[in-house]
């Protein structure tokens, strides 16, 4: 038998986020295009400065009502005939709002990409907001509140943010809104904020994807340009404010047999140059199974499945006044949950004291950077990150700079942002389960004031 000899590896190549052509349309829509050879998949992502704190006092929600109702029938198209459309050129076409604004995500093979983007231009230039459809995507979503009431991560983030910000502040209520406000939109509301907020001068549209023998100049003229508009004048921002005095919030679900868990605060978002260094830290943190809360809660204690740090980007601006959420999240079984947090917060102590050691260092920044070419093969997750970098004021190279800055990052950097990010007297603990048998145990830890409310 004759065996081949085994192939080798050949020399590494060098990779960098790709960098993005930048231009301005004539009814000034800003477009990144950024060619991708072998990306038979386009993706388009629009980003609308239609931000939440925009909606409308009392009908939170209408921002997403509004991005829902775009895809649901044109001044041409009802909404069955522009689903089937967009089905014929093999496209999936989602909507969502958020507090920097409304995005809209396009996937759609190379092919027929002028007609998906006529599509698209349709539903900008001309949705129709129909009432029957307004009310069924208003019932739509007045059904989906209980389910996200029910699902205790969901209702941990909702109790941290009303914990965190003032009410005034529109951060500090649901992002797609309440029962009370949901019900409240009509398709004149509806209306009313599109044409507030929806126009070309202020959106940017990201194309990634293999663009070959694409006259992508002309396709764009055809369709997005058409979408016109009027120029707008810049709202003002409302200063991000935040009490992170340390104290726990048990929210009470009578006979759960595990408590979810979100520690939270906010700090700065990633104009600030301490943000590598805390990817960095967060990550040696729990950032994956290998993290020192994940070895001790999840490998020696055996209280859970996981346990996350992360940072999340609220909002941002050039100025470097946004912010972001600093997090910690997991579930614990229910009679582990005070043992579980006094592990916790002696990790967290650990960290201050004794500081990351440098393989965890090394192995966060291996992780972190050398998985960036597969995390970025695909068209969609390219434009995902250069529309977040659009809306975050962010320039164009920002996501190829972050590499080589994690790459530069030493231990004792690193350090000093996790344990800046995450001081033990400074967080805020929202629990999701049995107040009955964790408030005690919780109260006895003494990291803070501890305060129940009904689920």
């Amino acid at each position: 038998m004759e065996f081949h000899p085994q192939p080798t590896a050949g020399p590494a190549r060098p990779w960098a986020f790709p960098a993005p052509e930048r231009g301005t349309l004539d009814n000034g829509l800003t477009v990144l295009r950024c060619h991708r050879p072998g990306q038979q998949v386009v993706a388009v992502e629009i980003c609308l400065d239609a931000p939440l704190e925009a909606e409308p006092e009392g009908i939170d929600g209408v921002a997403t009502i509004m991005a829902r109702a775009l895809s649901e029938g044109t001044d041409k198209h009802t909404a069955e005939e522009f689903a089937a459309e967009l089905e014929r050129c093999g496209a999936t076409l989602d909507a969502h709002a958020d507090h920097p604004g409304v995005r809209i995500s396009l996937e759609v093979p190379v092919s027929r990409l002028p007609k998906a983007l006529g599509l698209l231009a349709e539903a900008l230039r001309a949705p129709a907001f129909a009432d029957n459809e307004v009310e069924r995507l208003v019932r739509n979503r007045l059904d989906e509140i209980p389910h996200e009431t029910a699902n205790p991560a969901r209702r941990a983030a909702k109790e941290l943010s009303k914990q965190l910000f003032p009410a005034s502040l529109r951060m500090s209520r649901p992002r797609q809104g309440t029962e009370e406000t949901v019900a409240r939109i009509d398709s004149a509301a509806v209306r009313a904020f599109y044409e507030a907020y929806v126009r070309p001068a202020t959106a940017t549209t990201v194309i990634v994807g293999d663009l070959t023998g694409v006259d992508l100049d002309a396709v764009l003229a055809e369709t997005l340009g058409t979408w016109t508009g009027n120029s707008a004048d810049a709202r003002p921002v409302p200063p991000i404010t935040a009490d992170d005095t340390g104290r726990v919030v048990i929210v009470d679900r009578p006979g759960a047999v595990q408590t979810q868990l979100l520690i939270g605060r906010i700090g700065p978002d990633r104009h600030d140059r301490v943000w590598p260094a805390q990817v960095l830290g967060a990550y040696c943190l729990g950032g994956t199974l290998t993290s020192r809360l994940d070895r001790v809660l999840r490998e020696e204690k055996g209280y859970t499945y996981g346990v996350r740090a992360f940072g999340q980007v609220l909002r941002s601006a050039p100025d470097g006044s946004g912010a972001a959420m600093l997090a910690i999240s997991g579930s614990v079984d229910t009679p582990n949950t005070g043992p579980a947090l006094d592990d916790l917060w002696k990790v967290l102590r650990t960290l201050a004291e004794g500081g990351l050691t440098d393989a965890e260092r090394d192995v966060a920044v291996q992780n972190l950077v050398g998985v960036a070419p597969l995390k970025f093969e695909t068209a969609a997750s390219v434009a995902g990150t250069l529309a977040d970098q659009v809306e975050q004021f962010l320039p164009d190279d920002y996501q190829a700079q972050l590499y080589v800055r994690l790459a530069e990052t030493g231990t004792v950097e690193a350090t000093a942002a996790a344990v800046s990010a995450f001081p033990v007297d400074r967080l805020v603990t929202v629990l999701v389960g049995d107040a009955s048998q964790i408030e005690e145990p919780v109260r006895a830890l003494g990291i803070g004031e501890v305060t129940v409310v009904t689920g």
